[in-house]
């Protein structure tokens, strides 16, 4: 995993929760962790990981803070660790 991609799985994690993260960095992100996606109906995309799946509606600009802990839930269920596993 590059550093791009550690910045972006470490800001999805940062407290205060950032409202300022890029979709397409996420799925990039997700993508560089092993998950597999699958489009959805809606614009909605299928994540699965470690298997564990969740379905997420990304937006275009930027992910809102609900989208951000979303996500970290969803990584955290899937026992992704980035101090652990991805340090900066």
């Amino acid at each position: 995993m590059n550093h791009k991609h550690r910045k972006t799985l470490h800001s999805l994690f940062a407290h205060p929760i950032s409202a300022n993260i890029d979709p397409r960095k996420v799925e990039t992100t997700l993508g560089e962790l092993g998950a597999e996606f699958d489009n959805r109906h809606g614009g909605r995309i299928g994540v699965r990981l470690k298997g564990h799946f969740a379905e997420f509606h990304f937006g275009q600009h930027s992910l809102s803070k609900d989208q951000v802990v979303q996500v970290k839930k969803y990584l955290e269920g899937c026992g992704v660790d980035p101090k652990r596993d991805y340090p900066l």
